[in-house]
């Protein structure tokens, strides 16, 4: 593992001096023999530009170190390289780590620009508009945020947390509205997933008084 994260921190100034080994081969005894070695150097040239350092960033995410991710991103200087279900993970986590910074307006165009190069997973692209629905209600942009969350719950999100966080906004939006019917709907589908977060166990704790006075 730790050998195939090193390649592919590595493996573009690698395909470099392949590139170049293999052209001083070529020159000295002929192309024939140089040829293995500029194959690997355009493998490693290749797929440093298709696939990225994303694996690095992932780990780097899930392991909390959010500075050494916006390090890692940082070098991706030619993300519309990238093959496109990369590219539309590269733009996602490039939304949560502005999201992470309260960069909201960033956060936006960036999951926007994850849904245009499109999902690797019918989960995944439920995630982009639960991104999307969520920036859209911290912007106070209720409409949006309504819409979008609604397809993200439609079309799935991997996991109960996300299912639950999402319809909890939607009962918060339905109860500003005053549609407590709604409300009351989607309180009852956030709190059947049986979250285990401790967050968004407090959200349902704390929303469940307000529910219970609900006429409806």
């Amino acid at each position: 593992m730790k050998a195939f994260n090193l390649f592919i921190k590595y493996r573009l100034p690698l395909g470099i001096v392949l590139l170049a080994a293999g052209i001083a081969l070529g020159v000295a005894f002929g192309w024939w023999e140089a040829a293995i070695v500029l194959v690997l150097a355009v493998v490693c040239i290749v797929t440093h530009f298709l696939f990225g350092p994303m694996r690095l960033v992932q780990e780097a995410v899930e392991a909390g170190d959010v500075e050494n991710a916006m390090r890692i991103m940082n070098q991706i200087k030619f993300p519309k390289l990238l093959y496109k279900p990369i590219r539309s993970v590269y733009y996602f986590m490039q939304s949560n780590l502005a999201m992470y910074n309260q960069d909201l307006d960033k956060a936006e165009a960036a999951v926007k620009q994850s849904i245009k190069s499109g999902s690797p997973m019918k989960e995944y692209e439920g995630m982009q508009f639960f991104q999307l629905g969520t920036i859209a209600y911290q912007k106070n942009d209720i409409k949006t945020a309504d819409t979008n969350l609604k397809k993200a719950v439609r079309l799935g999100l991997p996991d109960k947390e996300n299912t639950a966080a999402a319809l909890l906004t939607l009962c918060s939006i339905a109860m500003s509205r005053r549609d407590f019917k709604t409300a009351k709907d989607y309180f009852r589908r956030a709190k059947a997933q049986k979250p285990t977060t401790q967050q968004i166990v407090g959200q349902i704790k704390e929303m469940e008084k307000y529910i219970s006075r609900m006429p409806g």
